[in-house]
C-alpha cells in the first residue's frame, strides 16, 4: 500500500468511510435551491474528504487558501481570474459558476475571503467553504456563519466505530477491538495522523493475526515516526521537558503532585501538556508524548526512568476492584483503567482474574467485541480460566454466534446460545438471571431495584412511555445494549404511531454503538432505518443473490446496488452479507 505524505492530498487508497448524515446535509446544501454550507472542525478530522466526496461527479470549481500566499490579492482565484480584476468585476465573472469549493478558507488572502464573501451575498453560487477551528479566519469568511449567509456544520472528531471502518480499510482486513481503542486514543480523531501511524505499523510488520479470528492486531511500541514526532513538538521543545521526561517513563501510572517542581507544574498545566486529577496525581496531556519523549532518552537515561511491567501488579488489581464497584453500583459511564491497557499495547500477559472483569465491564457496557477481545487476552494467559470463558461465549452469543461453544452450557450461556440459535422458548427456560430474562422479553422475577427493576416493570405492563424511559436511565448509566433493548421493546409497545418511529430510532442509534449486537429485542428492528431500496436490496443479497442478479431482476448497475449495500452494511452495523440473513429472518423482520 502506498501512503500519500502530502496532508492535503485526499485521493488515498482508503475508501470514504462513514459521516453519512453529514454528507447527505453537505449533499443537499449544494443542491439547487440552497446557497451552500460552512463545514469546520479541528486539523485532521477529514474536512477535505468528506466534502471532495460530498461533490464528487459534479461540475464544481475549486480555490483553496494556502500560508504562503495570502498576502496576494486574489491568490487562491488565479486560475479563475485575469491577472487584474477589481472585486465587482471578480464577482460579476464567477457568476456562472454554480458550485465553488472553497478550502482552506482560514488561509485565504483578503480580496478572496471578500469575493467569496460577495458570492454568498449575491446567492448565484453555491458555496461549500471549509475552514479550520483554533485559527485566525479573515472576518469576511467567518461572517458567513455569524452573518448567516450559510449554515455552518461543525464536524466532530469521527467518532470510534467509524474509525475502525476506516482503520480496516487501511490495512486490508479486521482489526480487532483492542488495537482500534489503542488507535483511537492515540490519534484522537485525527486522520491524517491515523494513516501515519497505521502506515508505519504496516511498513514495520507490526501487525499479526490473531490466533483464532481473522482480525489484525498491533503489539508493541509506538513508530515515532516524523509525523509524530511533530505531533509532540512541544513537548519536545519545552523548558520543562525534565518533568515531562519523568512523567513519561512512569506511564502507565501517574506520578504524585507533591513529588514534582510545583512551578514547572504550573506552566505546563497553562500550556496544556499535562492535566491533574482531584487526588493529585499527574499525568501527559496527549498520549503520544510518552513515547515520543522516551524514544527521544538516552539508552541509560532511558533503563534508568523506565517503569518495569511488575510495578504495576498493584494498580491492576485496583483497576479491577474499581471496575467491579462500578458495575455493582450499576453505573458503567466511564472507563478508566490505563494499566491494562498498557499490558495489552505493550504485549504483556495479561491476568485472567483482570481480563475477566474488562470482559465483563465492556460487555455491559455493549462493546461486545471488545469483551470478547479482552476474554481472549486472559485465556492466552490462563486457556481454561472458567470466568474469561463464559464472558466470550456471552459476548458471542449477544453478537448472535451460536456455535464454537458447549453445547451443554448451562446459566446464562445456556440461554443466550439459544436466543442465538431462534430458540426463544428454550432461551427463557434456561434463563437464571432475572434482567436476563428481561432481554429476552420475559420479565419474571423483579431484578432487584433501580434502573433494571425499572425496565421490568415497564415491560411487565406493556408500558411504551415508561419503556423509553428506562432505556434514557439505561443510557444515562451507560448500559446502551441494554438501553437499545428497551427503547426496541417500546417500538411494539407503543399504540401511538409516530412515538414508535421515535423509539425505533433511538434503538437503532444505540445498536449501532455496540459493535454487532444481535438479541432477540433487536431482532427485524434495523431494517426499518434503510430506504426502500436499500430494504429491497438487502432482502435480494440476505436470500443469495449476487449484485449482479440483484441488478438484472431490479434494472440496476451492478455498481448501484454495491453503493446501496455498502450504505445499508453501515447503517444495519453489519460487515457483510454474511450478517443479512439474521436480520431479515427473525420474527418480524418484514414488518420492521
Amino acid at each position: 500500500m502506498t501512503f500519500e505524505r502530502d496532508a492535503k492530498t485526499l485521493e488515498l487508497p482508503w475508501p470514504f468511510t462513514g459521516r453519512e448524515d453529514e454528507l447527505e446535509l453537505i449533499r443537499r446544501s449544494s443542491s439547487a435551491g440552497h446557497h451552500g454550507i460552512v463545514v469546520t472542525g479541528p486539523a485532521g478530522c477529514g474536512k477535505t474528504r468528506l466534502v471532495t466526496e460530498a461533490v464528487r461527479g459534479t461540475d464544481c470549481a475549486r480555490v483553496a487558501g494556502t500560508p504562503e500566499t495570502r498576502h496576494i490579492p486574489f491568490a487562491a482565484f488565479a486560475h479563475l481570474l485575469p491577472e487584474t480584476v477589481s472585486l465587482h468585476r471578480a464577482v460579476q465573472l464567477l457568476a456562472a459558476v454554480r458550485l465553488l469549493l472553497v478550502d482552506d478558507a482560514h488561509l485565504l488572502d483578503d480580496a478572496s475571503a471578500a469575493l467569496v464573501h460577495q458570492l454568498a451575498v449575491h446567492g448565484r453560487t453555491r458555496l461549500l467553504v471549509v475552514t479550520t477551528d483554533g485559527t485566525a479566519v479573515p472576518s469576511a469568511v467567518s461572517r458567513l456563519w455569524t452573518g448567516e449567509l450559510l449554515p455552518r456544520l461543525v464536524l466532530e472528531p469521527l467518532p470510534q466505530e467509524e474509525t475502525a471502518q476506516l482503520a480496516a480499510a487501511g490495512v486490508g482486513g479486521g482489526l480487532e477491538p483492542l488495537t482500534v481503542n489503542r488507535l483511537h486514543r492515540l490519534c484522537r480523531g485525527d486522520l491524517r495522523l491515523l494513516r501515519e501511524l497505521l502506515g508505519a505499523v504496516r511498513e514495520g510488520g507490526l501487525l499479526t493475526r490473531l490466533p483464532g479470528t481473522d482480525d489484525w492486531a498491533w503489539r508493541g511500541p509506538v513508530p515515532v515516526t516524523a509525523a509524530v514526532r511533530e505531533q509532540a513538538a512541544q513537548a519536545l521543545e519545552c523548558a520543562d521537558r525534565g518533568t515531562l521526561e519523568l512523567l513519561a517513563f512512569a506511564e502507565p501510572l501517574p506520578l504524585p503532585m507533591d513529588g514534582l517542581d510545583l512551578p514547572a507544574l504550573e506552566r505546563l498545566e497553562a500550556d496544556e501538556l499535562v492535566r491533574v486529577d482531584d487526588d493529585g496525581a499527574v499525568r501527559l496531556a496527549h498520549p503520544l508524548h510518552g513515547p515520543v519523549l522516551r524514544a527521544a532518552a538516552g539508552r541509560l537515561r532511558a533503563r534508568r526512568l523506565a517503569r518495569r511491567p511488575e510495578q504495576c501488579t498493584a494498580a491492576l488489581t485496583a483497576e479491577a476492584a474499581a471496575l467491579t464497584a462500578k458495575i455493582e453500583r450499576g453505573d458503567v459511564r466511564t472507563t478508566d483503567a490505563p494499566v491494562g491497557e498498557w499490558l495489552v499495547a505493550e504485549g504483556r500477559p495479561v491476568p485472567a482474574r483482570y481480563a475477566a472483569v474488562r470482559a465483563r465491564y465492556a460487555r455491559l457496557r455493549g462493546e461486545l467485541r471488545e469483551a470478547a477481545a479482552w476474554a481472549r487476552e486472559g485465556l492466552r494467559e490462563t486457556a481454561a480460566d472458567p470466568a474469561c470463558r463464559t464472558e466470550l461465549a456471552l459476548a458471542a452469543a449477544q453478537s448472535g454466534e451460536a456455535t464454537g461453544f458447549d453445547a451443554d452450557a448451562d446459566g446464562a450461556v445456556a440461554a443466550w446460545l439459544a436466543a442465538a440459535r431462534g430458540d426463544i422458548d428454550t432461551a427463557r427456560e434456561a434463563v437464571t438471571d432475572a434482567y436476563d430474562a428481561v432481554r429476552l422479553g420475559a420479565p419474571g422475577d423483579r431484578p432487584g431495584t433501580g434502573v433494571f427493576a425499572l425496565h421490568a416493570d415497564a415491560l411487565a405492563r406493556g408500558d411504551g412511555p415508561a419503556l423509553d424511559r428506562a432505556a434514557e436511565r439505561l443510557e444515562e448509566r451507560g448500559f446502551l445494549l441494554f438501553a437499545a433493548e428497551a427503547h426496541a421493546q417500546a417500538v411494539r409497545a407503543h399504540r401511538d404511531p409516530r412515538a414508535a418511529r421515535t423509539s425505533r430510532t433511538r434503538a437503532v442509534a444505540l445498536a449501532r454503538r455496540c459493535q454487532g449486537a444481535r438479541t432477540p429485542a433487536l431482532s427485524g428492528l434495523v431494517l426499518g432505518e434503510l430506504t426502500a431500496r436499500q430494504r429491497q436490496i438487502v432482502t435480494l443479497a440476505a436470500a443469495g443473490l449476487s449484485n449482479r442478479q440483484i441488478a438484472e431482476k431490479l434494472t440496476l448497475s451492478i455498481r448501484t446496488v454495491g453503493n446501496h449495500l455498502y450504505s445499508a452494511y453501515a447503517r444495519l452495523g453489519a460487515n457483510d452479507r454474511g450478517a443479512l440473513p439474521w436480520l431479515v429472518e427473525l420474527p418480524d423482520a418484514q414488518s420492521a
